[in-house]
C-alpha cells in the first residue's frame, strides 16, 4: 500500500473530485460521471492493436495505462502484468483473460466483463467495478481497495486477498473496499483481510469466510446463511439485520462479543 500516496496524488479532474470522498459514498460519486461520454464510453484502440502492443512488449509488460479501452472484445488474451493503471475499461469484454500481476490502480471497470479472468496478485487501488461480472474469477493475493457495488462474484477466488485500507494514509477520508449489494455465493473469502469493508446487503449464501477478518466492517443486511464462517473475525462489524444462519464453525466465531446490533442479526 505504499504505492497508494503517490498513485492518489496524480489523480486529475473527475478521480480528484472521487478520491477526496471516503469510498463510500460512491453515488455521489457518480453523479458526476457521465458514462456516456467519449471518454467513458468509447475506445482509442482496436483489440488487434492491443494484441499488437502485447506482441511488442516483450522486455517489460505492456504499458496501456491511462487508455481508453472502453466497450473492446479482449476476451482470452494475456494480459499479466500489464500496467493499465487509470485506464477506461468500462463494459469491456475481458471474459477468461489473463491480468495476473496487472495494475489496475484507478482503472474503470463498470459493467465490466471479467467472468473466470485471471486476477492473481492483481493491485486494484481506489479501481471502480461497479455491476461488473466477475463470476468463477480468480483474485487470489490480489491488494485491492475498490467499489464492487452491485458486481456479481458467484463462486470466485479471493483467497489471501488484502482488501483493507491503508489506515496510515485516509487523510482525504477513509477509503474502503466496497462490495455493497454485491452477490459472492460459494466465493472462497479464505484468509482474506476486509476490515472496514461495505458489506452491506451482499449475498455470501454457502460462501467460504474462514479467517476471514471483518473488523469494523459494515455487514448490515448481509446474507451468510449457510456460510463457513470458522474463525471469522467480526470485531466492531455491524451486524444489523445480517443473516447468521445454517453456518458451519459458527462456535469459532472470533470477536462475536465486540460486535456491533449483534442482536438485530438473524440467527435462527
Amino acid at each position: 500500500m505504499h504505492r497508494t500516496a503517490g498513485l492518489l496524488a496524480g489523480v486529475v479532474g473527475v478521480l480528484a473530485v472521487a478520491a477526496s470522498e471516503p469510498a463510500g459514498a460512491q453515488t455521489g460519486m457518480m453523479q458526476h460521471v457521465d458514462l456516456t461520454s467519449p471518454k467513458m464510453s468509447e475506445a482509442e484502440l482496436s483489440r488487434a492493436d492491443v494484441i499488437a502492443l502485447l506482441e511488442a512488449a516483450t522486455a517489460e509488460p505492456a504499458n496501456l495505462a491511462d487508455m481508453g479501452l472502453n466497450g473492446l472484445d479482449l476476451s482470452g488474451l494475456d494480459l499479466s502484468g500489464a500496467d493499465l493503471s487509470r485506464s477506461r475499461l468500462n463494459r469491456v469484454n475481458l471474459k477468461g483473460a489473463v491480468l495476473r500481476g496487472a495494475k489496475l490502480d484507478l482503472a474503470w471497470l463498470i459493467e465490466a466483463d471479467l467472468e473466470d479472468a485471471d486476477l492473481r496478485e492483481v493491485s486494484m487501488i481506489q479501481a471502480q467495478l461497479l455491476r461488473a461480472r466477475l463470476a468463477g474469477a480468480d483474485l487470489s493475493g490480489a491488494r485491492v481497495v475498490a467499489d464492487f457495488e452491485g458486481a456479481n462474484l458467484e463462486d470466485a477466488k479471493l483467497v489471501d486477498a488484502s482488501m483493507a485500507p491503508d489506515m496510515r494514509n485516509q487523510s482525504m477520508g477513509l477509503m474502503r473496499t466496497v462490495f455493497r449489494s454485491a452477490v459472492l455465493d460459494r466465493a472462497d473469502l479464505s484468509g482474506t483481510d476486509l476490515a472496514w469493508a461495505d458489506m452491506e446487503f451482499a449475498k455470501l449464501r454457502g460462501s467460504v469466510l474462514v479467517d476471514v477478518d471483518f473488523n469494523m466492517a459494515r455487514l448490515g443486511g448481509a446474507d451468510m446463511t449457510g456460510a463457513d464462517v470458522t474463525g471469522m473475525n467480526v470485531a466492531g462489524a455491524n451486524l444489523a439485520s445480517a443473516k447468521l444462519r445454517q453456518l458451519t464453525g459458527e462456535d469459532r466465531i472470533q470477536g462475536l462479543d465486540q460486535a456491533i446490533n449483534l442482536k438485530r442479526a438473524f440467527r435462527k
